[in-house]
């Protein structure tokens, strides 16, 4: 009987989901200007360790979000307007011999506005490692990173029992994925870069996932949630501290879920969001002197 026990639950659930109107009568857009500042202080060692502590601030400046329904509905938010902020510490090794290969792992504090004052609303956790490969070429620098990260949710996730599903996920694994191009000029103290940086969700809600036709009958999908580019140029000011200005578009595309129970009926709501970013952040290098 147990080895039977998955396939009736699966045919148990497949059976409730198709009994439910699944519709995406929403589409909602938004448009962003960001302000972002950020301060770094890092240690490196001779043993191939380092640590960094990170603190990153994030004010909207022009927040616009318009919502595609019958009456149709436009708000817009002109800023500076404190919008999230990320607090992060990450601990990296790298092999005194294999310096191309960096792995790094860490946790990051994230706290974002909401018209309230539950804890558990305005603040989740993220924790992440990776693993990035780099290449130097004369001038040039090339590099590769992977990173699995986990965001996870404090407040309620909202599990229904007419669909077995929950809103949301406790936690939300994502894989990102991160190209970065830079130039180490050599008579002047600047470094430009560019880098495109993709992110693949890895266990979105069952009702989250994309299907065929909008029927949970076809099997559903995972999908890039952003798409984010950056073009920037570091600046040296001294031997142990750095400015880096730099530009970002960023591409984020979710689906909300809202159930209604009493109506047996689920919305999907594809999220699309434009942003544009301007930022300032200095680094500090605190490592010892060798």
């Amino acid at each position: 009987m147990k080895r039977f026990l998955p396939i009736l639950l699966l045919i148990m659930f497949s059976t409730g989901a198709r009994a439910w109107n699944y519709s995406e009568t929403m589409n909602s857009t938004s448009h962003s200007a960001q302000l972002r500042l950020g301060a770094d202080v890092h240690w490196r060692w001779k043993s191939g360790l380092g640590l960094s502590l990170d603190e990153d601030l994030r004010f909207d400046m022009v927040n616009s979000t318009s919502l595609e329904t019958t009456a149709g509905t436009t708000k817009t938010l002109l800023g500076p307007d404190f919008n999230k902020s990320y607090t992060t510490l990450t601990l990296s090794y790298k092999h005194p011999q294999f310096t191309y290969l960096k792995a790094d792992a860490g946790y990051a504090l994230k706290l974002m506005k909401k018209d309230t004052t539950a804890v558990e609303k305005i603040m989740r956790h993220r924790v992440f490692f990776g693993l990035t490969g780099s290449y130097r070429y004369e001038n040039w620098s090339f590099s590769l990173r992977e990173r699995f990260m986990t965001e996870i949710r404090m407040g309620d996730i909202d599990y229904h029992t007419a669909t077995g599903c929950y809103e949301h996920n406790r936690a939300d694994w994502y894989l990102r994925s991160k190209i970065e191009v830079a130039y180490h000029a050599v008579s002047k103290p600047v470094k430009p870069y560019i880098w495109c940086e993709l992110v693949n969700t890895l266990n979105a809600n069952a009702l989250q996932q994309y299907y065929a036709g909008n029927n949970p009958a076809n099997g559903g999908h995972q999908y890039i949630r952003r798409v984010r580019t950056c073009i920037g140029v570091v600046w040296r000011l001294t031997r142990r501290s750095s400015l880096d200005f730099y530009y970002r578009f960023n591409y984020g595309y979710d689906r909300d879920i809202n159930v209604k129970p009493k109506k047996q009926t689920i919305i999907l709501t594809e999220e699309r969001g434009f942003q544009h970013a301007i930022g300032i952040a200095y680094s500090f290098n605190a490592s010892p002197d060798r």
